[in-house]
């Protein structure tokens, strides 16, 4: 299982480093997944993730980088370390480094929480 769950999470990277953060979450995410970011509460179901990923992009006027720095895998989880780098429509350039644990189902992602902290 671990190096399955490893598999798919170098596929969404792949995505991820070409600015596929739509099409990564289509393909990997299952349709009751839930995302959590830092101690938010958590955006439950495929439909309201990707939608609130949109919204997001509507800001960005350039995709720099997402770069994944390391990785790992254990049991239904796997983990990375990364950096994100885009430029706003109002000028922002933002660097974000984060670790992000996933718990795999079945090749999709159920759970995926987000730790992250400006550069």
């Amino acid at each position: 299982m671990e190096s399955q769950n490893l598999d798919h999470l170098n596929g969404l990277l792949a995505l991820l480093a070409e600015g596929g953060f739509l099409e990564g979450m289509k393909t990997y995410f299952a349709d009751d997944v839930a995302i959590q970011e830092q101690d938010n509460p958590a955006r439950k179901g495929k439909a309201e993730c990707i939608a609130f990923e949109e919204k997001l992009l509507e800001g960005v006027a350039e995709f720099i980088q997402y770069t994944a720095h390391s990785i790992g895998a254990g049991g239904d989880k796997t983990f990375y370390e990364a950096t994100m780098e885009f430029k706003t429509k109002d000028g922002a350039h933002v660097v974000q480094n984060q670790v992000v644990v996933t718990t795999w189902k079945d090749g999709e992602i159920v759970f995926e929480r987000y730790y992250h902290g400006n550069a």
